[in-house]
This record gives structure tokens, sequence and C-alpha cells, in this order.
């Protein structure tokens, strides 16, 4: 069966979607044909307006519609711990929790050789500027606990302890809810490593 050409442009855009298949993309592409205009004109609006209206925060290149992100903005935040994340999603996933009242640094990855990640990619020069001003007195490395995360950790770490800041990483280990028999060696030993005090 010949398939109409915008449809199949249609099914070639979706499916360059992150964990979008040509399967889904299909089914989107079908979806959205059938759908009213009113709601196709809204969201190719949303999607223009997130590539035309969303930037980088000045300050920590958290996603914003200002110049500075509104966490930056906040006279409510804690400005004396900075939280590295490696993401603006990452911010996303600490905020939902609403245990974190810091402020935050996004380094834009994280050291990765294979992939030609290096030191100059990362957004440290900006972190150190940042640390110029008394008021930052902790820094919290949340990045994920893979291997690029670990090097990355590992080298931020040797960087800032220089500085005199307490410097902290976030816990790794057995999921709340998690049965300690289904969990892995190292997420267990990691969990041992990690106590804290009661």
């Amino acid at each position: 069966m010949q398939i109409a050409e915008p449809l199949l442009v249609a099914i070639e855009q979706l499916s360059k979607l992150p964990s979008i298949g040509r399967k889904t993309a299909q089914r989107l592409a079908l979806f959205l044909l059938k759908s009213d205009e009113k709601y196709v004109n809204e969201l190719s609006q949303s999607l223009l307006d997130l590539k035309s209206k969303i930037k980088f925060c000045s300050v920590c290149f958290n996603l914003s519609v200002n110049d500075k992100c509104e966490i930056c903005e906040s006279p409510k935040r804690n400005r004396s711990v900075i939280c590295v994340v490696e993401e603006a999603s990452d911010i996303i996933a600490i905020e939902k929790t609403n245990e974190y009242n810091g402020l935050y640094h996004v380094l834009g990855g994280v050291l990765s050789p294979l992939t030609g990640k290096g030191i100059e990619s990362l957004r440290l020069k900006e972190l150190l500027k940042r640390l110029e001003s008394d008021e930052v007195k902790e820094i919290i490395l949340a990045l994920n606990p893979d291997t690029e995360g670990e090097t990355t950790t590992l080298y931020l770490a040797k960087i800032l302890k220089p500085l005199g800041l307490k410097i902290s990483r976030i816990a790794r280990g057995i999921p709340v809810g998690g049965d300690l028999e289904f969990a892995d060696e190292a997420t267990i030993g990691r969990a041992v490593l990690s106590r804290i005090d009661l």
C-alpha cells in the first residue's frame, strides 16, 4: 500500500524522537491526523514556543524563559548550597521531591573520553566563578552513578576540595520499598558505605 507523502514525512519526523520506534511514530501520526485542527495547532504552537522561548539561565544553566531562572531569582532559596547536576532534567527530578531548597549548577554533561567530552565541554569555569562568592558553603555532587558520572564526581571533588567548601554527594543504595534480596551486590555495597547515623 502506498502511504500519502505528508503522513510518511510525519512518521519519519516522529520516529526521530527518543524512544519512539517506527510503529509508535505511525500510531502518533495517525492519532494527529484524526485529531481536530485546534489540538494540532496548539501542539504545533507549543513545540515552536518550546524552541523559541526557552533558554538557559545565565547563572545556573537551568531551563528558563527569562535571563535568570525562577530558582536563581527566588529569595526563599538557600544560597549557601549549590547542587551540581549533569542536565536540567535532573533539576526537575530533584525539585519534585520537595526536599532540597538550595541552588543548582548544570554542568551540561559529564566527562566521557569515548564521546570526546572533556573538561572544556563542561560548565566548570562558570561554577568556579560562582564559588568566588563567600555565600556558598557546600557543594552537593548529584551526578549519575555510572562510570562517567563517577569519574566526573571524583574530578570535581579533587578540584573543589582546595577551596575549603564542604563537598558532599547524594547517597546511593536501596530504593524506598525495595528488598535487599533483589538488590545487586554493588547497590547493597554502596548502601552500606553510605549509611547514616540514627
